[in-house]
């Protein structure tokens, strides 16, 4: 038989939150408590004590732990220590109404699921309430059955949210894993290419580590970002790929280019880039610096002729280290700076072929030991201490 609660009694004063159980070995906030306890805990909030202990009675003989408020506000300080599946609140109480109750509720506390109590003249707002995120309403006076029906309803649909939002989470971390397994793989493919350079020009052997390896030092010297560094260490190892396009009897010539070699040599820029803009579309970084890295301050440099500012500063970073390398490197027409004497160079041209911060980054490197000579003293190359992550 369906029994039926009426709420045609006067209100009666709210009384404070109380726990109806407190049982030796109660969960209380902060402990551990599993998914599968929470799930059958509920609190009751309604400022007729009469109503709120019967619906207590009635979801305590299904299983559920019940906790009571008089009020919305009592109703929030007992969700500060205790955990809770459900809440089933009146809507009209003193000091705080169901309505602000489910408001507070979406934000401190989405995971809840909120089941509103209201007469049969307050179904419109009711109704408004689900908008707020209420699971569903129940009107006075209920029959239990139906209380039954909807509190399982509303877990239902709670249960069902998590598992979503537990999907969607397993599902993100499977795609970032993916995505990062295909950036291993693509940034292997785009070094091949590096190496294939290297086997066709072996005057430049390591050339494009050590360039990358110099960009990072300089870039950590000027305060960059950890991302921006990155993307500047990955533009340093590519930034000579053109060169592939370049063909082989000027790349392994032994002599001094001509006029006409140099030109053809300095294409690799504008080649390099329209290799890699298909791969690398995303990331600008690298890409400017492929394209960029012979520009001059003076605006004479190529392909683009850009000046000063114009010029991006990852690739201004990239034309010093590249620079200090070729200077230092050792070819069968001349034999490679010293250390000094290549810093010096640096030095001399900062201004109208470099930028002048970013050589002041790179005597800074220097000074504070980033650099180590060989073995031989001031040799025709130098080794950098690998780059703290």
């Amino acid at each position: 038989m369906s029994h039926r609660v009426s709420f045609a009694s006067p209100h009666q004063d709210s009384v404070t939150a109380s726990r109806t159980l407190d049982a030796p070995g109660q969960l209380h906030a902060g402990a551990s408590m599993p998914e599968s306890a929470i799930a059958r805990r509920c609190l009751v909030v309604d400022d007729e004590p009469r109503l709120r202990q019967a619906l207590v009675r009635l979801m305590q003989g299904d299983g559920f732990t019940c906790l009571e408020a008089g009020s919305g506000v009592e109703a929030l300080a007992v969700l500060k220590n205790e955990p809770v599946a459900l809440v089933l609140s009146d809507m009209r109480m003193p000091a705080m109404d169901g309505q602000e109750l489910l408001r507070q509720l979406r934000v401190g506390y989405p995971d809840i699921a909120v089941v509103m109590i209201t007469a049969v003249a307050e179904v419109e707002v009711a109704v408004a309430c689900l908008s707020l995120g209420a699971m569903d309403y129940i009107t006075k006076p209920f029959v239990f059955e139906e209380v039954r029906a909807r509190v399982a309803q509303a877990l239902e649909k709670r249960r069902l949210l998590a598992d979503n939002r537990d999907y969607q989470e397993r599902l993100e971390v499977r795609v970032k894993a993916q995505a990062e397994r295909l950036e291993t793989l693509f940034l292997a493919s785009i070094q091949s290419l590096a190496d294939a350079l290297e086997l066709k020009d072996p005057y430049t052997r390591g050339h494009s580590v050590r360039v990358s390896q110099y960009g990072v030092a300089i870039a950590r010297a000027m305060g960059l970002s950890p991302t921006l560094t990155a993307q500047i260490e990955l533009g340093g190892h590519l930034h000579d790929v053109g060169k592939i396009g370049v063909r082989e009897e000027v790349l392994r010539k032994a002599g001094p280019l001509t006029t006409e070699e140099y030109e053809h040599i300095m294409t690799h820029p504008v080649l390099g880039w329209r290799i890699l803009q298909p791969l690398l579309g995303e990331n600008l970084v690298a890409l400017n610096i492929v394209r960029s890295h012979h520009e001059r301050m003076d605006g004479k440099g190529v392909p683009d002729r850009f000046e000063g500012d114009e010029i991006p500063r990852e690739a201004r970073i990239i034309a010093v280290a590249d620079a200090f390398d070729a200077m230092m490197s050792k070819r069968p027409y001349r034999n490679g700076l010293t250390f000094t004497e290549a810093m010096a160079e640096l030095r001399r041209v900062a201004g109208p072929q470099f930028d002048p911060q970013v050589v002041d980054a790179f005597f800074e490197v220097a000074r504070s030991q980033s650099f180590i000579p060989g073995d031989a003293g001031e040799s025709e190359t130098i080794k950098l201490r690998a780059p703290k992550r």
